[in-house]
């Protein structure tokens, strides 16, 4: 698989991972190249981002291959100007990974991420890669792109969001929310135009929840204003039943399914179960309805034992106000300096510094809240421990999975019930784990607070056709079964707003019954 990349992005993999290609990649990479939309379903630490990148990376470099020997050609050629060369140079010439593929003068590549920290993280893990390929094209005396990669996030400063708009990066990597903005505002969306391939990463986190329908909404708004059908390829942790986590990737209508109904999306499942380490741990009084001051104590004894003999521990908790309480708790047991706090509460820089000293492993424990347990790459994490019921088996899978973070590290947790009801839920919990139990995935049908949000934000954009616009929102999986009479409704609404003794209220259209 590999000789069917670039020189330099082949020799690149070989030296970095001798070991070769782990299975989601040897699997994912010739369904991305053929420009199928893709589900790549894997255990953490299994390479998926990584299998998703690096064909989009591949085609930047054939594409400026290309665009080098078309400008020396023309200019060994009499009477062919090269910028003309240039201009019409055959981007798409090779075949395979780089089909298509040409330098564009705004994002190819959106990578979507649920959190804010992956974002960050995936923008810092995806600088050193680009930087190292470049060098060995250089060694190999082979011409070098300049790709660039931009965070656009609620962090982003507004300095930095007005720099992106005059030089767009190749790779944009945002948020949910954050790309819902930029397919409203009009010169974001002028600069998405040429986007070929968006990237939806720890697309199970979403898929289940109303932030899944909206993100599937922004995918379709964004796949309107592209100039050609934008690939989807969507990262996850296996879920159960994965069709409908394709489902949701890929959308519904005419063209989006295979002809025994199924997603028309290559799946490429990996499975979810791996080698782990888990353990419940009690303290030594019998748990009761509530926990008492002293059996909290005993936990926070044992955990802070486990930080002692390793090299940095990651402590997840369910609520920002237990992440604080225990923090401090710990830091009086191990010492100043020693435990920190992360949650979505916190500010941009107190956030940043936290995670930049969790991964140079400066930190004997932070405890955080969901905020870290998606898909980031700790590498100094050696243990996890959960203080309290996960409430379901991805969530503690995922955030066991945040330690020992590499491809053959074997995740450790220990899970620490404080109830009576968290130890029956816990055991419950690892005995689902041990024998590969998934939680099954629900997704919303037809939410209209989400659709009144959409409706509201395109209709700001451009003008809408009613019936052209309903279209479009059941191209969105979860909108697939909406009624007329409902979007009626909420058309309605929008645009009669609502009555109150002061006047009309909340009119945010204008519908033209002519």
């Amino acid at each position: 698989m590999l000789e069917l990349f670039h020189p330099a992005v082949r020799s690149w993999f070989a030296t970095r991972f001798p070991a070769g290609p782990t299975e989601p990649q040897a699997q994912g990479w010739p369904e991305i190249a053929a420009g199928r939309h893709t589900l790549i379903a894997a255990p953490t630490g299994s390479g998926k981002t990584l299998a998703a990148f690096l064909v989009c990376i591949d085609r930047i470099y054939r594409a400026h291959e290309d665009r080098c020997e078309a400008l020396e050609a023309g200019a060994q050629t009499p009477g062919v100007d090269p910028q003309a060369a240039e201009a019409g140079s055959p981007a798409g010439s090779h075949p395979g990974f780089h089909a298509g593929a040409e330098r564009a003068i705004s994002p190819q590549v959106v990578y979507v991420s649920p959190l804010k920290a992956l974002a960050v993280d995936i923008w810092q893990n995806l600088e050193a890669p680009l930087a190292e390929i470049a060098k060995t094209a250089e060694a190999m005396g082979l011409p070098a792109p300049d790709i660039r990669v931009a965070v656009r996030t609620g962090d982003t400063a507004a300095a930095e969001r007005a720099a992106m708009l005059k030089n767009p990066p190749d790779f944009l990597i945002t948020t949910p929310e954050s790309l819902y903005l930029l397919v409203t505002a009009e010169r974001t969306r002028a600069m998405l135009a040429p986007v070929r391939t968006v990237i939806v990463d720890e697309i199970h986190a979403v898929a289940g929840n109303k932030r899944g329908s909206h993100l599937a909404l922004t995918l379709e708004r964004l796949e309107h204003l592209a100039e050609q059908p934008v690939q989807r390829i969507g990262l996850s942790a296996t879920q159960r039943p994965i069709e409908t986590v394709a489902r949701l990737l890929v959308g519904a209508g005419p063209g989006r399914s295979a002809p025994d109904g199924s997603p028309r999306c290559a799946i490429v499942d990996s499975g979810h179960r791996r080698e782990l380490d888990l353990a419940l741990e009690l303290p030594g009084d019998e748990p009761g309805a509530v926990a008492s001051a002293e059996q909290m104590d005993e936990i926070l004894d044992l955990i802070a034992g486990h930080v002692v003999g390793h090299r940095t521990t990651l402590v997840f908790v369910n609520t920002r106000r237990m992440a604080e309480r225990i923090a401090h708790q710990l830091g009086e047991r191990l010492g100043d300096g020693q435990v920190a706090a992360h949650h979505g509460s916190l500010s941009k820089d107190r956030r940043q510094r936290v995670e930049s000293r969790l991964r140079s492993g400066d930190l004997r424990a932070l405890v955080a809240t969901a905020s870290l347990e998606l898909g980031i790459d700790i590498g100094p994490v050696e243990l996890v421990c959960q203080v309290g019921s996960p409430r379901s088996f991805s969530t503690f899978l995922q955030r066991v999975g945040r330690s020992n973070h590499t491809r053959g590290g074997i995740p450790a947790g220990r899970l620490y019930p404080t109830t009576r009801d968290e130890l029956v839920e816990s055991a419950a919990l690892l005995r689902g784990v041990h024998s590969g139990r998934l939680d099954a995935l629900l997704v919303p049908e037809c939410p209209l607070d989400i659709l009144a949000q959409q409706v509201v934000a395109e209709c700001a954009a451009e003008n809408w056709a009613e019936d052209d616009l309903l279209a479009l929102v059941r191209r969105a999986a979860p909108f697939a079964g909406l009624s007329a009479e409902d979007f009626g409704e909420i058309a309605e609404l929008l645009s009669e707003g609502i009555r109150t003794g002061r006047g009309r209220r909340a009119a945010y259209l204008h519908r033209d019954r002519v």
